[in-house]
């Protein structure tokens, strides 16, 4: 770092604070992160962000081109997406270096929604894969608009490792073809896999076009060990090189020669409004749904990664705003859908990134060739655009972690397994679908079926413990200690009646009190009120009071508002469990001898006065 860039937070206070919005960010300027950079920047940094947007460049263009490849569209759509995100997420994007662009996390996505319904027209896969782009933007947007970016939280990582290697697998499954110089006519993992295998065995194999690929991509995984070169641009730099000097070019994938990109259209995108018809409604709501949750799931892990390496804060709804507006642009500027990128974002900050001027500086550069310079990519084989994407979905790949979840929590390590047979067995839509399902039931799981313990004392031990996990302890005769673990609702209310009653039923004594240990209750809804109500009764029908201690004052407050607090009397509520027992004791004339009384004498206990 040098004298120009301010020291982060934790190098002038020792930890990492929050930085509070300057007064010209209140109101609507609040939602432009990057006009308040604008009006607060720094000559010195200027130096730093050109140079890296140069950079950058060099890995926008072959980057851009194969992931719009991979998606379904045309190469040129990569780079214009790249330049329309950049451009927009540079104003509204709070992450001074995260540079976005087509991601082939959601490649497989795309191609889910584009392939099918463009029957092989370019020009409707761009209209498809633009309005995709327009859906999962507006939902971002509105979604950051109202505060929702804490959304993607509900993705466990074993589900998102299952998922990302779901796609991973079919990325590179759609991809091997083109590695080999043929292309197959299929959709899925299991067809591609199968045309593939067939045009193995047909002899389609283009030797020259899977030495180029394979030795693409063997050098982009090479060099990787070392960040600071630009692996990608000398990958296809010397792919496109060597089928210049020896002649290979030909962009007829039949022909014996080796496939390549061809020209690119000269001159920047047109804003156009992407059109589609009724029938594409559904499965293009549904595909930018998908790429709406998963972009932002991965964007605001690198997001927050990179704040904290810079001791930043970074508020993950305006975050949704950037993404959603990155896509809006790159959706009315004949793009697709695009992401954050873990592997460009490291180039920026390797070249010393200093502000999001870097990606402006990079999407004028990409503008300029296009202008300029669209025939310098003619040369650059399709095997090598194949290798930039096997690359990236190789990186995709999690394996170490998966590792340690199978050693610590084995039923995750199926739910990701079985995310990824998802993804690659069903598509990446129902795949993403899914998913969510099985997010949102690991979600509720834990409430829906909770532990719950019944509590004595053990000897020696403060507090009141579950007697499953400590035999020795001793029950207070007559009162049963209960304690559930988890919100009170109407998916668990019946659950939480039937363990109380089999509690009262296996007390080795007859029971007079039943206190529940309700400091882990945090909610209680409607039906779980009922419930309580219809339990009072059943166990006042039986001669036991119901009492609750350490309930917490919203969840009483509820109680309150059902009618139930004063159904059931201010008197079975305490502030402890020790309280509770205490009463109880008094109340019933129940001989019972603590621990603590025979250690230390009832006046004499520490802490109580004589």
């Amino acid at each position: 770092m040098d004298d120009s860039t301010p020291p982060p937070a934790s190098q002038r206070t020792g930890r990492i604070v929050r930085p509070t919005l300057a007064r010209d960010q209140t109101g609507w300027l609040h939602w432009l992160p990057g006009l308040h950079v604008l009006r607060h920047y720094e000559m010195a940094w200027l130096p730093h962000d050109v140079m890296a947007g140069l950079a950058l460049t060099a890995v926008l263009i072959p980057v851009g081109i194969a992931y719009a490849v991979a998606s379904g569209v045309p190469g040129i759509c990569g780079l214009y997406a790249t330049m329309a995100g950049l451009l927009a997420y540079a104003m509204f994007g709070p992450s001074r270096i995260l540079v976005l662009g087509p991601d082939s996390s959601l490649a497989a996505l795309i191609l889910a929604v584009v392939l099918p319904l463009s029957a092989g027209d370019p020009h409707r896969a761009v209209a498809l894969a633009g309005m995709m782009a327009l859906v999962s933007g507006a939902l971002c947007v509105a979604a950051g608009a109202v505060r929702l970016g804490f959304v993607t939280e509900l993705l466990s990582k074993p589900i998102r490792y299952g998922y990302m290697n779901g796609i991973a697998l079919t990325v590179i499954a759609s991809q091997l073809p083109g590695l080999l110089g043929f292309g197959v006519d299929a959709q899925g993992l299991l067809d591609e896999s199968r045309q593939f295998a067939l045009a193995l065995l047909a002899g389609k194999t283009n030797l020259s076009a899977l030495a180029i690929g394979t030795g693409t991509l063997l050098t982009i995984l090479l060099l990787r060990r070392h960040p600071r070169l630009p692996g990608v641009l000398i990958a296809v730099a010397g792919a496109t090189l060597v089928v210049t000097l020896q002649n290979l070019a030909s962009t007829n994938a039949a022909h014996a020669a080796v496939p390549v990109l061809g020209a690119l259209p000269q001159g920047l995108p047109g804003l156009a409004l992407p059109s589609m018809g009724t029938h594409d409604i559904a499965p293009v709501l549904l595909g930018g749904l998908a790429v709406a949750l998963i972009s932002f799931a991965d964007t605001s892990v690198l997001s927050r990664t990179y704040a904290m390496r810079t001791a930043s804060f970074v508020d993950p709804s305006q975050e949704m705003v950037g993404l959603g507006a990155a896509n809006v642009a790159a959706g009315l500027f004949q793009g697709f859908p695009i992401s954050a990128s873990a592997s460009r974002t490291p180039v920026a900050e390797a070249a010393g990134a200093r502000t999001q001027l870097s990606g402006v500086v990079g999407a004028l550069a990409v503008g300029a060739v296009l202008l300029m310079a669209p025939g310098l990519l003619r040369n650059l084989p399709v095997a090598a655009l194949a290798a930039v994407v096997i690359a990236s979905a190789i990186g995709l790949i999690e394996i170490a972690d998966l590792r340690r979840i199978w050693r610590i929590q084995r039923w995750e390590f199926w739910l990701s397994m079985g995310c990824l047979l998802a993804v690659a067995l069903l598509g990446a839509i129902p795949g993403i679908g899914l998913a969510i399902v099985a997010a949102v039931i690991e979600f509720l799981w834990d409430g829906w079926r909770p532990h719950s313990a019944v509590l004595g004392r053990v000897d020696g031990v403060k507090g009141y413990h579950d007697i499953a996990r400590h035999p020795e302890a001793h029950v207070v005769p007559g009162l049963v200690l209960f304690r559930w673990d988890a919100p009170l609702f109407f998916a668990n209310a019946e659950l939480f009646r039937d363990r109380l009653l089999d509690a009262v039923a296996g007390s080795p004594t007859p029971v007079r009190w039943v206190v529940v240990g309700a400091e882990p209750i945090t909610s209680v809804d409607v039906t779980s009120a009922d419930v309580l109500d219809e339990l009072d009764k059943t166990l006042q029908d039986e001669g036991i009071e119901l009492c609750f201690a350490e309930m917490k004052g919203p969840v009483k407050d509820k109680l309150k508002r059902f009618g139930l607090f004063s159904r059931l009397g201010e008197q079975c509520f305490f502030a402890t469990v020790g309280e509770a027992v205490a009463r109880y004791l008094e109340s019933e004339s129940v001989a019972w001898v603590d621990w603590e009384d025979r250690v230390w004498p009832a006046r004499s206990r520490p802490g109580m006065s004589m």
